[in-house]
């Protein structure tokens, strides 16, 4: 399966922007020093939608390439492959997460407050509707399973479309499902699509992105352009303050999936770096790790006082490095011990 250039790499950028999101907000909730008055520590809702840009700019085009080549879409080995990619590591968290808060929590004298039934919980998290148990505040390692959720649920809806229409359909159907849909998430009429951060939107418009601006060669100031976007979107909170939120979702939409294709087009000397690159394979267990990491470190570091110990400063930067650098190995473990036994019986289905 050929890779397409630097996309591996920008997963690791993007999971580790959402640790950063999420770090600060753990202690600053248990009323411990924390540091988030930098923009960048403000991006963990951007960088999952930018995710699922991402997920969307791949999956789309490769079930258009499959389609144009064969057309049709293997929707067993299409299944199978997410299976075997998703469901290992997140069932393995999401019952971790249930011990964790009943059982775990509770032993070592910290006591969390259930705002669910558990068996209402067990089934919506297990049934992939994890982003409407996230309405439960359900404690964070299993909210961050939310983006899990939509991400299946984007992938049931879109395998069985591209097998059902003509090739010749794809992609005017697709745009016109957008526009569809955007019209719909921005109106007042479903306010659940928004409270359950159904976002489906990002992924097809990358997706449009992949399939109609394949063949173009972008000028470089067009791609400079766009990489200064997405710097200044980054580090600060310009278009955020100054646009409204449907109006934020629309940039943002267009934004990713014009950023992703422009990256896409020529390898990039950092981002095809193998260090990077080995993170960047291992960014869905550093994103489903990140809130049990920061569990353990968190306990660790209220149980032992450390606050107490050191300064403000270097207590912040301590418990931030801790909790990067135990993600990363876990990640890194249950990549190579356990989602690898899973991953080698997926099947090629196209050249993506």
């Amino acid at each position: 399966m050929q890779q397409i250039p630097n996309l591996t790499s920008l997963r690791f950028i993007l999971a580790i922007l959402v640790v950063l999101f999420h770090t600060p907000e753990f202690f600053a909730n248990r009323n411990l020093p924390y540091y988030n008055n930098y923009s960048l520590f403000l991006k963990g809702n951007e960088s999952v939608c930018m995710f699922f840009s991402l997920s969307g700019f791949l999956i789309i085009k490769q079930l258009y390439l499959e389609k144009q080549r064969t057309n049709s879409i293997n929707l067993k080995i299409f299944f199978l492959n997410r299976i075997l990619r998703i469901f290992p590591l997140y069932y393995l968290v999401l019952i971790y997460g249930f011990i964790h808060y009943q059982i775990i929590l509770p032993k070592l004298g910290f006591q969390f407050e259930n705002n669910y039934n558990i068996w209402e919980g067990i089934l919506l998290s297990s049934t992939f509707f994890s982003n409407i148990f996230l309405t439960y505040s359900p404690g964070g390692i299993l909210e961050i399973l939310w983006s899990i959720g939509v991400e299946e649920q984007f992938y049931i809806l879109i395998a069985p479309l591209f097998f059902l229409l003509p090739k010749s359909k794809i992609k005017t159907t697709l745009l016109s499902i957008t526009i569809a849909y955007l019209l719909l998430f921005t109106s007042d009429f479903f306010p659940f699509l928004k409270e359950y951060k159904m976002y489906f939107f990002y992924f097809t418009c990358s997706g449009l992105c992949a399939i109609y601006l394949e063949k173009l060669n972008f000028h470089k100031l067009f791609s400079y352009i766009i990489y200064a976007i997405i710097l200044i979107y980054t580090l600060s909170n310009f278009f955020k303050n100054n646009l409204s939120e449907n109006q934020y979702f629309i940039f943002s939409m267009i934004l990713f999936g014009l950023f992703l294709t422009v990256l896409s087009k020529k390898p990039t000397l950092i981002l095809e770096n193998r260090v990077i690159k080995y993170l960047g394979t291992i960014s869905y267990g550093i994103y489903m790790f990140h809130a049990i990491a920061m569990q353990i470190v968190g306990l660790v570091y209220i149980k032992l006082q450390i606050e107490n110990k050191t300064s403000e400063n270097l207590y912040i930067f301590s418990y931030t490095f801790s909790i990067i650098f135990l993600t990363i190995t876990m990640a890194h473990l249950s990549y190579k011990y356990y989602e690898s036994y899973f991953l080698k019986f997926k099947k090629t289905t196209t050249h993506v």
